[in-house]
């Protein structure tokens, strides 16, 4: 289908007409020669002089291709378009925070991954967390990793291939060996602001309790749930055991609790991917469809109508020329026969 941009400026196709009944008629006055031999130079051209004025006249076809012309012109600057069958777009109105710790305790190798293989606490959560981000492909992922501080390592995106190629980049030390919680918490503040989606979701995955945040995590999530975040924590291992690294299973339900959200425990890969799982269960997708139809610009095509046009009025004119300047000089001219 086709449509106008611009339709309200099909109206100039009626301006030379006014210009034609409102403007004076276009004037020139030009020098005449007198000369004594006035008539025998009239006998000798074989033209007769015109009296008075003299008012140029196109022809049939001129004043056709001009006004056709002109309408082109028009049609082009109102810009033709040419519009395409709706598409539809589904965008989430979703936006998910991850935030990972990249803690020392993340390097006790107490999990088993997908194939059965022991593997360490990160690598296990990775892997869990790829499959969760490969079911967001509606909503938009960020990722945050905090140890000593806490870091942005992806701001919220829907290239879920980026996120998790920045995801397996991540490698144990690089943000530090403390476990700095209530500053991912505030860093995920700081993102979420920085967007429009109401819908804001944080997922916080920690084996461990907070070493050294500025602000304390409990703090921290109440600044959360004053901006609408809704904050899930997983926490990986069991606080029951006894090890190096304590787990602070309490500080994390009481922040999940706060903000609206809820906690989980992940003693191995199965059930970390059960923790994700009821995060979906219980987060439902909320997604905003837009729909618009392409449109390509068709302009061109009266533009090039329109030179075409003015060719075939100069042509003839050229073709004149031409044909003029080729005429051979005759062999009686006195002009040839002097050597002129």
């Amino acid at each position: 289908m086709i449509e106008l941009a611009y339709p309200w400026l099909l109206t100039l196709a009626l301006l030379p007409v006014f210009i034609y009944w409102l403007l004076p008629v276009y004037k020139e006055r030009r020098d005449a020669v007198m000369v004594p031999f006035f008539s025998r130079l009239i006998l000798d051209s074989g033209k007769q002089p015109d009296r008075g004025a003299v008012k140029l006249r196109r022809n049939r076809l001129q004043q056709v291709l001009l006004a056709f012309g002109w309408i082109c012109l028009v049609i082009a600057m109102a810009r033709p378009e040419w519009v395409g069958e709706p598409i539809e777009q589904t965008k989430s109105s979703r936006d998910i925070m991850v935030a990972l710790d990249l803690s020392g305790s993340m390097s006790e190798k107490d999990f088993t991954d997908l194939d059965g293989i022991e593997v360490d606490r990160l690598t296990a959560a990775k892997q869990v967390l790829a499959e969760f981000a490969s079911r967001r492909e509606n909503d938009r992922l960020g990722l945050i990793l905090f140890g000593d501080a806490a870091y942005l390592q992806a701001p919220f995106t829907s290239d879920l291939d980026t996120w998790l190629q920045l995801l397996d980049e991540t490698e144990l030390g690089i943000a530090g060996w403390q476990t700095a919680i209530g500053d991912a918490i505030g860093l995920s503040v700081t993102a979420f602001e920085s967007g429009s989606t109401e819908n804001r979701l944080l997922v916080l995955l920690t084996d461990g309790y907070d070493t050294g945040s500025a602000m304390p995590p409990i703090k921290a999530a109440e600044i959360a749930r004053q901006h609408a975040i809704r904050i899930y924590t997983i926490a990986m291992g069991d606080p029951s055991v006894n090890s190096k690294y304590q787990l602070d299973a309490e500080t994390l339900e009481a922040i999940a609790a706060s903000t609206g959200g809820a906690s989980f425990q992940a003693i191995d890969s199965d059930q970390l991917a059960v923790a994700y799982g009821q995060i979906d269960e219980m987060e439902r997708d909320l997604h905003e469809t837009v729909e618009f139809r392409p449109r390509t610009s068709l302009h061109h095509y009266p533009v090039a109508v329109y030179v075409l046009l003015n060719i075939m009025l100069l042509l003839p004119s050229l073709l004149r020329a031409f044909t003029r300047g080729r005429r051979p000089t005759p062999a009686n001219d006195p002009a040839r026969q002097e050597g002129y």
